[in-house]
């Protein structure tokens, strides 16, 4: 049933796209428009189905490929026909599936996109998780190389929730490390968590990374980020997700 309520949106132009700001914390950090696309998908009635159902399920049935096309196309559409919004643009972060990585046809897709748009690479970061990093790491890791000759970057997502990882992160040619929101949320409050952040925000940094922290959800996250030294912050205490004004044929 979700395979088929899925590919049904695709087909009928039920998904949308938001952005969400990621501010940054420390001075002298890019000064322009910096944020991530979160894809949501609207269903047979119009209403937002919850992200994490309709993405887990395209995971298992392997149709997250396809949906990683259509959210490059669409923000790459979206962001030739803005004038405005790519003078802003310091980096648009693009959330990448695992099944992405591992399909030998994405990579020439993504570069022939580039070539058609125009656009700069230096304005995009694509975001792989942790997991989906180490699971595929020969494929994540030539995937990577590839477009960092065009000039992209490279975001770790969730990191911290696989804790192997910390050994990849010599090797792994990221840019950035996405603190996971599971110790984010609590460091007010779990002195355990605040080390954590602490700890990935530091390892970070001595492997030449910045570090932006997810679920920065009000003002005294934001300040205690900004007191451990994190480089940007996400959440709804920065913004709250806004669609794109124009949806893209």
């Amino acid at each position: 049933q979700w395979a088929a309520r899925i590919s049904n949106a695709l087909e009928e132009g039920r998904f949308e796209l938001f952005r969400q700001t990621i501010q940054p914390l420390q001075p002298g950090l890019d000064t322009g428009a910096h944020y991530e696309l979160l894809l949501r998908m609207r269903d047979e009635n119009g209403a937002l189905v919850s992200p994490e159902l309709f993405i887990a399920a395209a995971e298992r049935y392997g149709l997250t490929p396809a949906i990683d096309r259509w959210v490059i196309g669409q923000a790459f559409r979206w962001l030739v026909s803005e004038a405005d919004e790519r003078e802003r643009l310091a980096l648009c972060s693009i959330n990448l599936s695992g099944q992405s990585l591992a399909d030998e046809k994405f990579l020439p897709f993504v570069i022939e996109q580039f070539q058609k748009s125009g656009l700069n690479g230096a304005c995009i970061c694509f975001e792989i998780t942790e997991t989906a990093a180490i699971a595929s790491y020969s494929q994540a890791n030539r995937f990577i190389h590839a477009l960092k000759e065009i000039g992209c970057k490279f975001a770790l997502d969730d990191f911290g929730t696989g804790l192997s990882s910390f050994g990849y992160l010599k090797h792994f040619p990221v840019d950035f490390l996405k603190i996971d929101g599971s110790f984010v949320k609590e460091i007010l409050h779990d002195p355990i968590d605040r080390e954590m952040v602490r700890s990935i925000n530091e390892i970070g940094h001595l492997t030449g990374k910045q570090t932006i922290a997810e679920f920065a959800e009000n003002a005294e996250i934001i300040t205690m980020l900004r007191g451990i030294g994190v480089d940007y912050a996400q959440g709804y205490g920065v913004s709250e997700p806004k669609r794109l004004l124009q949806a893209v044929a």
